[in-house]
């Protein structure tokens, strides 16, 4: 019954004729969750790559694109090693083609639009057809079956609404999923106290940032007993482990869950851990992943982080060719412990594209917060502020202190974070311990970085 509702529509317009997506439910498990054998999932992938040229055909900014590579057909592909014939790419195409880049379908098909949340230049839209709400909705759907949710659970959705996706994401993938859902949306603390006592809301889907600070607020009034919160669901944003135990902490969880997505690949819910937390689990016969160097471009070995770059497999609106994700994970060859025939990607460790160059040495914000874990007397929250003077730049690092830790130890603290940095990433940081709750909180991403080097 659920996969007839997510399929009810029938594949229209330049699509018709491709099963790809119902081949794929007929494996799924009985509710949501795919399980398809390696052997029958890279079959049912080459199919989806083939489909997806095929129907990119239909866009003149990808048909010139793949001509342009000797790619006149899906019938090219001949095997997953021949999707490194396929051009990349990447946000310039859909800024080229704004405001309906890549169409790939007549307009008269397009029911919907979302847009990243960037804040320089136009925003990336992209377009969805009535079939591609029904796989954005699945696969949400899928990322509450992974965490443990039931029918029974209740999901308060604590993310931003409108031309972002996460929120509406959320909401059609609780709706589908057949849980109580409860529409607030960022910010509010109040609100969403008031919620979670009153509906007894059990789930939370929020960013990182967010669900600290909504713990924080329920630990200052002693709200703990009153909720019936059990699992958290964050995303959009990286995170550190100690982030996520404080959250975990104030709030009495059972779980918290890392999701994975972005608008261009429908919005949230494109991957989630699993309970083992090595990894996140992706939807395989949605989207097809490599991992490259992001400065080559050439494929790294499994295992080794690069960027994630996708190919969708059923996408009808806005189809990706190799998109450049820019975002740093790894991919996990090795089974999960946890049973399931879902292959993995590690957490995101942040982004090619925020990079920071510092005395000529790169540095990512999660090279910072591998070394920030390594010390207990440290908290999870972290700034980096970069400053130039007339002889050279300057990294400062503010990280607050852990709130059982002794101030008098500040110093200690400091200088040996500062060796820990220097031994990492072989460049010297001034580090400044601060009192908990001393830096800023924030109902959606954190802004890790300050950069006043050009001011």
């Amino acid at each position: 019954m659920v996969y007839r509702f997510a399929l009810r529509f029938k594949l229209h317009g330049y699509c018709r004729g491709s099963n790809h997506l119902e081949t794929a439910m007929k494996h799924a498990h009985p509710r949501f969750l795919p399980h398809l054998p390696a052997d029958r999932l890279a079959e049912l992938q080459l199919t989806g790559i083939r489909w997806t040229v095929d129907h990119a055909m239909h866009s003149p900014q990808y048909r010139a694109k793949l001509q342009a590579v000797g790619i006149h057909a899906g019938a090219d592909i001949r095997n997953l090693d021949d999707v490194r014939r396929l051009p990349f790419s990447s946000a310039a195409d859909l800024c080229e083609g704004y405001p309906l880049p890549l169409l790939s379908v007549p307009e008269r098909d397009v029911v919907r639009v979302h847009a990243s949340s960037g804040t320089t230049g136009k925003r990336k839209m992209l377009a969805y057809t009535q079939n591609d709400i029904a796989t954005f909705s699945l696969q949400m759907a899928r990322c509450y079956e992974l965490a443990g949710l039931t029918p029974l659970d209740r999901v308060q959705v604590a993310v931003g609404y409108g031309l972002w996706t996460a929120g509406v994401g959320f909401q059609l993938g609780s709706e589908l999923f057949g849980a109580l859902t409860i529409p607030v949306g960022p910010g509010n603390l109040d609100l969403h106290l008031q919620m979670l006592m009153d509906l007894r809301t059990t789930c939370l889907g929020a960013t990182a940032s967010m669900a600290l600070l909504l713990a924080e607020e329920a630990d200052r009034n002693n709200l703990r007993g009153k909720l019936a919160l059990r699992k958290v669901i964050f995303g959009a944003e990286p995170h550190s482990l100690k982030m996520r135990r404080a959250f975990e902490e104030k709030l009495g969880l059972e779980g918290s869950y890392d999701i994975g997505g972005m608008t261009e690949m429908y919005g949230p819910g494109t991957s989630l851990n699993c309970d083992e937390r090595q990894g996140l689990h992706y939807w395989g016969d949605l989207f097809y992943h490599e991992i490259v160097d992001p400065d080559t471009l050439a494929p790294v070995p499994d295992g080794q982080v690069g960027e994630l770059v996708v190919t969708s497999l059923c996408k009808e609106a806005t189809p990706l060719i190799r998109y450049r994700t820019h975002d740093l994970t790894r991919l996990i060859p090795e089974p999960c412990a946890c049973g399931l025939a879902i292959p993995r990607h590690g957490h995101i460790r942040g982004r090619s594209d925020d990079m920071i160059i510092f005395r000529g040495v790169n540095i990512y914000p999660g090279q910072i917060t591998d070394a920030l874990h390594l010390f207990p007397e440290a908290g999870g929250e972290y700034h980096l502020v970069l400053t130039r003077d007339a002889a050279t730049d300057h990294l400062r690092l503010q990280v607050e202190r852990a709130l059982a830790a002794d101030p008098g130890d500040d110093s200690n603290l400091r200088e040996a974070i500062a060796r820990a940095l220097h031994k990492k990433i072989m460049a010297r940081i001034e580090v400044e311990i601060v009192d908990p709750g001393a830096l800023p909180r924030t109902f959606s991403k954190a802004k890790r970085i300050t950069d006043l080097r050009l001011e």
